[in-house]
């Protein structure tokens, strides 16, 4: 259950950084909303990950996914570019998230 909520976790702080570029320099009302309840209920799942999960893996993983995950986004939604040096740094991040998980 814990890799659930961490995965869920995840997913709406990738919703909540979305919402942030889509608020325009927090400035439209309705992303605003969404950077609001996305980060709150991101902070309130990674709380839930933390009562299972050890704390410096659960931050990790939240962080690395999450940092994929809104570079695709990026590039999905904002037709944003990535690099040589992106791609390698994407690929050190989900190396790192599997050292982390073969060492837990």
């Amino acid at each position: 259950m814990a890799y659930l909520l961490l995965l869920t976790s995840i997913i709406t702080e990738v919703f909540a950084s979305t919402m942030l570029k889509l608020s325009n320099g927090f400035t439209k009302k309705l992303p605003i909303i969404g950077v609001v309840v996305g980060y709150g209920l991101c902070f309130y799942l990674l709380s839930l990950t933390l009562l299972e999960l050890p704390l410096g893996f659960s931050y990790a993983v939240w962080s690395g996914l999450g940092t994929i995950l809104t570079a695709v986004m990026g590039v999905v939604l904002f037709e944003e570019k990535i690099n040589r040096q992106g791609l390698l740094g994407i690929a050190l991040l989900l190396v790192g998230i599997i050292l982390l998980n073969i060492s837990k």
